[in-house]
């Protein structure tokens, strides 16, 4: 979803481009081979950066392009339109990915990228409510076709589960002051504009702990955000779900913006590239070999120029795997 992405003269610029082009391309090279026309399946299109760098290295590649943001899918129809027919965009969640792959009866994909968060259209549109920089309604969704706001949330969840969201989401140390203080505050009048929540939260936070780690809301507002899309729940059926998509030689890169995000793709990835075969016998049985190789030593991170260039990409880790061996 281009969460790093940063809008120059030239355009936004997609976090991480040139080591995401060298990972996807020898998966669209393996496609050429085995005689199939490549597909890529960019999972979080955003505002099509990564996209766009693909369908240019890759003059014979096809797009399948999700989001599930209907005003990131407009604008990444206009900037890949010159592509034709070798793009085809989904207003879609990527655990849904099963399904959009069977409608549109694609039996694999050789390439999938997941750039995960919030993209930068979310972030400087004032009126989205994600940036606690702005005044503006508390809103935090990504697809504005769904219902559940952050507003809602806040006004009405009871406060052992808004401590929860809290301290598992945004990993808030002082999840029940927060939640206490919202609570209280509620009482009074609704919560309603990601100022007064802001606010609210920085008074919360012992005034020592405040000194440190950049803005207090910066915690809660990741929070509410996650439960607002169901972040990461998507995510624990999204990879997975990629995974299966593709053939032998397939590719799969991620770039994450938070732990918990990361650490559910280190999991996922490092099931799937471990020998399961039982520890008591000899040798290693062919059906419990990997099924993927990791291509990343742990997490990569941006160079030190590009997070000076574009700030947004400061947290960002990387990690991707080739399928090695179909599924039994």
């Amino acid at each position: 979803m281009d969460v790093g992405d940063h809008a120059t003269g030239a355009g936004h610029v997609p976090v991480m481009l040139g080591r995401v082009l060298e990972l996807l391309a020898p998966a669209v090279d393996a496609a050429r081979d085995a005689g199939r026309a490549p597909r890529y399946l960019d999972a979080t299109l955003g505002m099509g950066g990564h996209a766009e760098a693909m369908l240019r290295a890759h003059p014979d590649l096809r797009l399948i392009g999700l989001d599930r943001d209907t005003t990131a899918l407009e604008r990444s129809a206009r900037r890949l339109a010159a592509f034709g027919d070798r793009v085809t965009l989904e207003h879609a969640v990527y655990d849904e990915i099963p399904g959009v792959l069977a409608r549109l009866r694609v039996p694999s994909v050789d390439a999938v990228l997941f750039d995960l968060g919030v993209s930068s259209p979310q972030l400087d549109e004032a009126d989205r409510g994600f940036a606690y920089s702005y005044d503006a309604p508390l809103d935090m969704r990504m697809d504005r076709t769904q219902t559940l706001t952050a507003a809602e949330v806040v006004n009405g969840y009871p406060p052992a589960e808004l401590a929860r969201i809290l301290r598992e989401y945004g990993e808030e140390r002082f999840a029940q002051r927060v939640a206490a203080a919202i609570v209280r505050e509620r009482e009074r009048a609704p919560l309603d504009s990601t100022r007064r929540l802001a606010d609210l939260v920085r008074t919360s936070i012992p005034a020592a702990t405040r000194r440190t780690g950049g803005n207090p809301a910066k915690r809660t507002f990741q929070a509410l955000r996650i439960e607002v899309n169901g972040e990461l729940d998507s995510w624990r059926r999204a990879l997975p779900a990629a995974m299966d998509a593709l053939p032998v030689g397939g590719r799969v890169a991620v770039l994450s913006y938070h732990s918990l995000e990361d650490r559910i793709t280190k999991r996922a990835l490092g099931a799937q590239a471990a020998d399961t075969t039982p520890p008591e016998l000899p040798v290693p049985l062919p059906e419990h070999e990997p099924r993927f190789r990791l291509l990343t030593r742990g997490a990569e991170v941006p160079s030190d120029e590009e997070t000076t260039t574009n700030p947004r990409a400061g947290s960002v880790r990387m990690r991707a795997a080739e399928r090695v061996r179909e599924a039994t």
